[in-house]
């Protein structure tokens, strides 16, 4: 485990204590609760878009395009 301090506005520290209290979390525990909820929902795809996502043939080929283009060289990421 590690022990991170952080710094927040009144007004957002009332309503992270809001929340953790509605949810009967302690203050960190939310914290952490909410920090991996935002990640798992916004950095990842659910099942079905995904699907959708598969079966667009161009957006596909789009992406395979530039995965190629990137793996010649074409570009360069910063």
């Amino acid at each position: 485990m590690k022990t991170v301090t952080m710094r927040v506005d009144d007004s957002i520290y009332d309503m992270i204590k809001l929340a953790a209290d509605g949810q009967k979390r302690n203050l960190s525990n939310f914290i952490e609760f909410a920090t991996m909820q935002y990640l798992t929902s916004s950095q990842f795809v659910e099942n079905d878009e995904m699907a959708e996502i598969k079966d667009d043939k161009e957006l596909v080929n789009n992406l395979m395009d530039g995965l190629n283009d990137f793996k010649n060289g074409d570009y360069t990421i910063v």
